[in-house]
């Protein structure tokens, strides 16, 4: 019964903040429209409440959305089970198929993982203090390749996974025309193997978005050795945002920097 009732509330917690906020729901549309047309496939994996379903399907994308917990894959198919144009599938991704442990934060169901390290990184990080991941249930593992080879290519894929990313990454073989992937400074070195993993599938060029800022920050796109030193002079503060990855550099420019703008003033809900 507590359980069930701290999932309900993290649940409840989760609609609030992914939903409740009309600035950042504009802004999302906005950066994810310079890769997705009506009509364009998009991964949404990890897709927790569905906020990023609800944004590509605003711009008229198809989606499959990818989501682990069983208390969230039932909220998915209440949003957008009705909705033709939406898939879902109650899985993990990773590097190949089979079934694998999720450690559920029944508080706080945004940081569900099925990262060992990353339970382990958290542990007195600053910022991480009152998490805890308390229970352990066995879902399926499936690929991004059986995801395309079941849905097709998509235009652009979303990757968050609490610190599983490089995993998921590891069970792609095809290049995908673009993506983004979630980083936290208290494990960076996922991201450094997933980007090394990207550079080595083909010629991508990366750029970054703190927290849930939705607003790319280098003007220009980087390189991967050059968006591995950004992430690595990024303050533990920073706590986590996405590195975008595309093979067309026109998407991937950002905004002209402002006169004395902090970069690191868009922190992530917690």
């Amino acid at each position: 019964m507590r359980d069930a009732l701290l999932t309900a509330v993290g649940v409840a917690r989760s609609l609030r903040i992914y939903y409740g906020d009309r600035t950042r729901r504009r802004a999302m549309d906005a950066l994810h429209a310079r890769f997705l047309r009506p009509g364009d496939l998009a991964f949404d994996i990890g897709a927790h409440v569905g906020d990023r379903v609800a944004s590509f399907r605003r711009l008229g994308a198809r989606v499959v959305a990818v989501e682990p917990q069983p208390a969230l894959a039932r909220i998915l198919r209440v949003l957008y089970a009705w909705n033709s144009k939406v898939t879902i599938e109650q899985a993990a991704v990773g590097q190949h198929e089979g079934k694998i442990g999720l450690k559920l934060n029944l508080p706080n169901p945004t940081v569900a993982t099925a990262s060992d390290d990353f339970v382990k990184a958290a542990e007195g990080a600053p910022g991480w203090e009152a998490q805890r991941w308390t229970r352990t249930v066995e879902v399926t593992l499936t690929t991004l390749d059986a995801l395309i080879a079941r849905h097709g290519l998509p235009r652009f894929a979303k990757i968050d996974v609490e610190g599983f990313e490089d995993e998921v990454l590891a069970g792609l073989s095809h290049p995908l025309p673009a993506l983004s992937l979630e980083f936290t400074t208290i494990q960076r070195e996922v991201a450094r193997k997933a980007i090394a993993r990207l550079a080595g599938i083909a010629p991508y060029l990366f750029n970054a978005a703190l927290g849930e800022s939705q607003r790319l920050v280098h003007p220009r796109p980087l390189d991967a050795a050059a968006i591995v030193r950004w992430l690595e002079h990024l303050p533990v503060e920073a706590n986590s945002g996405d590195i975008y990855a595309s093979l067309n550099p026109a998407l991937l420019r950002g905004p002209d920097p402002q006169p004395g703008a902090d970069l690191l003033s868009h922190l992530p809900y917690s």
